[in-house]
């Protein structure tokens, strides 16, 4: 595998570096307008993606792009991730959970982690990509978090740690095995 930096600008190449089976069960976090949601859908074409989110518009989004490209196994969800199994995914039933870009909005961080943590299967993946706090576009906003605080955060719910993703100079990423 390559270790050149690819970044967010190609979701499809993060996520074959991940190596999910094309029958996976698949959580996208915080999904927003689908950005990972669809290609990850394409990978994982007899499993199914459930598209997570708390704001309605980004779902309606996701459908529409789903739908546009004749992507029939995307499950949309609207709810607070913040509130453990507000997801309303039965416990350990997801092989892969991406979470990008979510855990600087918020303050409950540990709470969305236990979320994860919570629907994933036992031997599957959480993937979390975040903002590189002293990066330039990262946002002055919100209540980021640095790498070493993800990484801690997740191992102490259990994950253990697997690789780091290079992504681009804005963005870590930290694979976790559940």
């Amino acid at each position: 595998m390559s270790n050149q930096v690819i970044g967010l600008s190609r979701p499809e190449e993060i996520l074959k570096r991940i190596g999910i089976r094309d029958n996976a069960q698949a959580a996208d976090f915080g999904c927003g307008n689908g950005y990972f949601s669809v290609p990850l859908a394409k990978i994982v074409n007899q499993g199914k993606v459930y598209a997570v989110d708390v704001v309605k518009e980004t779902l309606e989004a996701v459908k529409s792009k789903a739908d546009l490209e004749g992507i029939s196994n995307i499950e949309t969800i609207h709810c607070n991730l913040e509130v453990l199994g507000s997801s309303k995914l039965d416990a350990h039933s997801m092989d892969f959970v991406l979470m990008r870009n979510i855990l600087f909005q918020s303050q409950k961080k540990e709470e969305i982690i236990k979320e994860a943590r919570r629907v994933l299967k036992e031997g599957g993946q959480l993937v979390i990509i975040e903002w590189i706090a002293s990066s330039t576009l990262a946002p002055k906003g919100g209540w980021l978090i640095s790498q070493e605080e993800a990484r801690q955060l997740a191992e102490n719910e259990g994950l253990l740690f697997e690789k780091e993703l290079e992504i681009d100079s804005q963005h870590y990423g930290l694979v976790f095995r559940g």
